[in-house]
Parts: C-alpha cells; sequence; structure tokens
C-alpha cells in the first residue's frame, strides 16, 4: 500500500487537527512505545513532570525506557505553536 503525502501545513490550523494528521500515528495504537491517548496511567507521570518537559521532548525529540517521541512528531515543518497545541490536545484528553 502507498503511503499518502503528509498535509500540507496550512491545511493544519489547531492541535486536534495536527493531533489527527500527524500524533495519531502512534499515540492512538501506541506505536513505538508511545503512551496512547487517553490513556491516563501511562500519562499521569508525563504530566506530572510538567508541561515545559513535555513541550520540550515534542519539539526536541526524546528516547525514554519505552519508547521514541521523533522531534515534532517526525515533522519538522511544524510550527513551534502547533506542536504545543497538539501536546495540550493530548493532554486535555488523557488527564
Amino acid at each position: 500500500m502507498a503511503q499518502s503525502a503528509p498535509l500540507p501545513l496550512a491545511a493544519l490550523k489547531n492541535g486536534k487537527q495536527v493531533y489527527d494528521a500527524v500524533c495519531s500515528a502512534c499515540h492512538s495504537a501506541g506505536l513505538t512505545g508511545a503512551p496512547r491517548t487517553g490513556d491516563k496511567q501511562a500519562w499521569a507521570s508525563r504530566i506530572a513532570e510538567g508541561m515545559g518537559l513535555l513541550y520540550l521532548h515534542t519539539l526536541r525529540g526524546y528516547t525514554g525506557k519505552s519508547g521514541v517521541m521523533p522531534a515534532r512528531g517526525g515533522r519538522p515543518d511544524l510550527p513551534t505553536e502547533l506542536v504545543k497545541q497538539s501536546v495540550d490536545y493530548i493532554v486535555s484528553q488523557s488527564n
């Protein structure tokens, strides 16, 4: 099956759209150790460390005990504000 091209940046206007287009590929299924969106237990310790650290790991990338978070979800073209909005969206669904 051929992969579809990523959505153009101009089509992404908010955190939920970024989540749907980019983040959900890993966070809905738990791929590469990603905590699943909505899994309160998996997110509790991450949220407790603070939003600043979540933003940092999402923007710069992170290798943890259970998996890998690619910088900007593998979309280096995403502006910082949209990345942060996507993190906010995931947290709002997971706490």
